[in-house]
């Protein structure tokens, strides 16, 4: 298994075109506890979001995790979810991600000599980010 992970980190710099890696949290609530997406009938924009992305057409926003949809990138008609609804969705928060890096590092620490070298410089690389 390191080996695997150990190639696919070199990737980036042996492979003309590594895949792109995205993240979706499907299951964000509001502070009352309900989910802020409206459901998984409309995972599809996201994905069609995705798709656009690595073909050069989805429209995003540099942030310390990555690149976001831009506000207005994702296809919201016929949905109920307004525009402060989505500002939340896209938001990226920093208090949230510091707590996050400190689970990461925990979760690193169980593989010990075998943890590629790179995944430990970008978890560093993400806490200067963080600031």
């Amino acid at each position: 298994m390191g080996d695997y992970f150990g190639h696919w980190l070199r990737m980036g710099t042996t492979t003309p075109r590594p895949p792109k890696i995205f993240h979706a949290n499907w299951f964000r609530q509001n502070a009352d506890g309900k989910f802020i997406w409206p459901g998984f009938g409309e995972n599809m924009r996201v994905l069609r979001w995705i798709v656009d992305r690595c073909e050069g057409r989805g429209e995003a926003v540099d942030s310390p995790i990555g690149q976001p949809p831009a506000r207005g990138a994702l296809d919201t008609a016929g949905i109920d979810v307004d525009a402060a609804t989505m500002d939340e969705l896209l938001r990226v928060s920093r208090d949230d991600w510091k707590r996050e890096f400190d689970g990461i590092g925990e979760f690193f620490a169980k593989f010990g000599s075998r943890l590629p070298v790179e995944m430990e410089r970008q978890r560093r690389a993400l806490a200067g980010r963080l600031g």
